[in-house]
């Protein structure tokens, strides 16, 4: 399984707006320019979220995108899967059909075990987590993401 270039995207806005969740609307092309994502992608990217219900988004000259939900109830889960839809390791964890060896087969036992792993871990690690860890490594992952260099996302000190 490889994350799509859309799932790294969904998870960078939302670690952004996860950032200061007190702040409301966010523009997108300030979004864009923080967390380098092609602002056109992260357009359709956020259509995409929002169907999901994790952003709301706000038309108009102030519009941009907000959270719909506190960032340590939304996991790493949902967001990638609201992108990139179930993960799957393998066709046969998914299409029952697909492979007639599936009762006896000792890999697809490995794969669904693999699957159920990494679908745990990322359900266990939730938007404020990825904050609190941000925090940690001083903005190296979000280097210019003014949270992280103790302002206010208004880019007023704390």
């Amino acid at each position: 399984m490889r994350l799509t270039r859309s799932g790294d995207y969904a998870v960078r806005c939302l670690l952004y707006l996860a950032l200061d969740p007190g702040r409301g609307v966010v523009g997108r092309k300030e979004i864009a320019e923080v967390m380098n994502i092609p602002a056109q992608y992260l357009g359709k990217v956020a259509q995409t979220l929002a169907r999901a219900g994790l952003i709301g988004i706000r038309q108009g000259a102030r519009g941009g995108y907000e959270l719909a939900r506190d960032p340590g109830e939304i996991s790493l889960l949902q967001v990638v899967e609201a992108v990139d839809g179930e993960i799957f390791l393998n066709d046969c964890l998914h299409q029952l059909d697909v492979c007639e060896r599936r009762p006896v087969c000792a890999v697809h036992r490995v794969w669904g075990r693999a699957r159920k792993q990494l679908r745990d871990m990322l359900g266990g690690i939730s938007l404020a987590a990825l904050v609190e860890e941000e925090s940690r490594t001083a903005g190296k992952v979000c280097g210019e993401c003014p949270a992280t260099r103790g302002q206010t996302l208004e880019g007023k000190g704390e």
